[in-house]
């Protein structure tokens, strides 16, 4: 399938380079330099974004925060040659999908696409109903009473998680691992006020 993807990144070289191997996957790359050029796209998302955070004009976390104002459930990877540890921890509570500290093979970070978006957009994705909701995993969406509830990527995939698993006693570490990944490093409390004001 071909996905749009939106690819921030300053250094010019390295944005060559991504922006050339992932358009080896078939897929159409809009690729910005700068944090304002990126935000002239947000209005038309994309989907899947491939985000730098050290940006020269705009930081990382604030255009993320920005994104996900306009399209709370499209994918972000987040890249950054900072601390990875901190950089992690802030990018994933805030809403990004995955995280890649630079430097990184390029194969990587398609191959870490190209898991999220077919975990995202997979065309086997059912319609769960659980009164009053409708969950539909094909287009990640919620609805309640035909009105469209505005989720985050990680809170509806945290949602689609208890719906599949209704009547099972969860840890949260289960639910770290499954949601976050066995790499996430931070609170285990983020599970806790993860989505809490969503419903």
């Amino acid at each position: 399938m071909s996905y749009c993807i939106y690819l921030v990144e300053d250094d010019k070289n390295l944005n060559l380079v991504l922006t050339s191997y992932l358009q080896k996957e078939g897929w159409q790359v809009v690729s910005f330099l700068t944090g304002n050029e990126a935000k002239q796209a947000i209005e038309n998302p994309p989907d899947l974004w491939i985000l730098d955070i050290m940006l020269p004009d705009i930081d990382g976390y604030h255009l993320l925060q920005e994104i996900k104002a306009v399209s709370p459930q499209v994918p972000i990877i987040f890249i950054s040659a900072r601390d990875a540890d901190i950089d992690r921890v802030v990018g994933l509570e805030l809403g990004s999908d995955d995280y890649l500290a630079k430097p990184f093979l390029p194969r990587e970070l398609v191959i870490r696409s190209r898991n999220l978006l077919e975990r995202i957009y997979s065309p086997s994705a059912q319609t769960h109903t659980i009164s009053p909701y409708i969950i539909n995993e094909a287009s990640r969406m919620v609805k309640l009473n035909e009105e469209v509830i505005d989720l985050t990527s990680k809170e509806f995939d945290l949602l689609l998680y208890f719906v599949k698993n209704q009547g099972l006693a969860i840890s949260r570490e289960q639910i770290l691992t499954n949601i976050w990944g066995t790499d996430y490093f931070g609170s285990d409390r983020v599970v806790d006020y993860f989505g809490k004001d969503s419903f």
